[in-house]
């Protein structure tokens, strides 16, 4: 029988796919935040969900072990989008990609000085490309987590992440002073996949659209 594989993350991007997969008429048979199975079946013999990290769904879709997955604009920024068709911004699991200092750093001051910052991120691509259209003179440092902690003990000025209430950002006294670009998470298509199985990728992809398109554009 053949069949397709939708990759996601578990966390925020699941919980708002659930209704998409919905109106296509797919409910997963386990809940990913209380099963240990990476494989999750569905009601539809024919459609399974994996479960990966949301940095590898790319990845996955790209080199065919998932023939569609759901992705944070960012994650797709950073991974290039080779070989991956995008035919959908699903208007999920929205947030923002921001620059943040701590509270009292004149962030405007030292660009306009064209002095060197040093900018802690998991971002490299996109903070690369946006610092160099302004021309603002980075050092970039590689983290992977927590990167509210980089700025408060010295380890950078400042900070490039996603941003969503900003609660973290105050808790940690530091504040937002630029926004890189609005952030939400994207269908992407395995390209031979669209090919090879048709008929079942493009009922998907249609119903994401309709269901998409009744929907209010908060």
């Amino acid at each position: 029988m053949e069949r397709i594989t939708l990759a996601l993350s578990k966390g925020r991007i699941f919980t708002e796919t659930l209704p998409l997969l919905a109106a296509a008429g797919i409910v997963p048979q386990d809940d990913p935040e209380t099963s240990r199975r990476l494989i999750l079946e569905t009601n539809r013999p024919e459609v399974r969900l994996l479960i990966v990290r949301a940095t590898d769904v790319p990845t996955y879709v790209q080199y065919g072990a998932a023939d569609l997955g759901i992705a944070g604009r960012d994650v797709l920024l950073e991974h290039g989008g080779q070989g991956l068709y995008q035919p959908l911004d699903l208007r999920i699991a929205r947030c923002r990609l921001c620059v943040a200092v701590p509270e009292g750093f004149d962030y405007a001051a030292a660009v306009r000085l064209g002095s060197r910052i040093r900018v802690a991120t998991k971002y490299l691509k996109t903070a690369k490309a946006h610092f160099a259209a302004k021309g603002v003179h980075v050092d970039l440092i590689k983290l992977y987590g927590s990167m509210e902690l980089a700025p408060l003990v010295g380890l950078a000025d400042a900070i490039v992440d996603l941003v969503s209430s900003g609660n973290t950002l105050r808790a940690n006294r530091l504040v937002e002073v630029e926004e890189i670009m609005p952030i939400s998470s994207r269908l992407i298509v395995n390209q031979a996949a669209l090919k090879l199985k048709h008929a079942l990728v493009q009922p998907v992809i249609d119903t994401f659209a309709e269901t998409l398109h009744d929907q209010p554009d908060a």
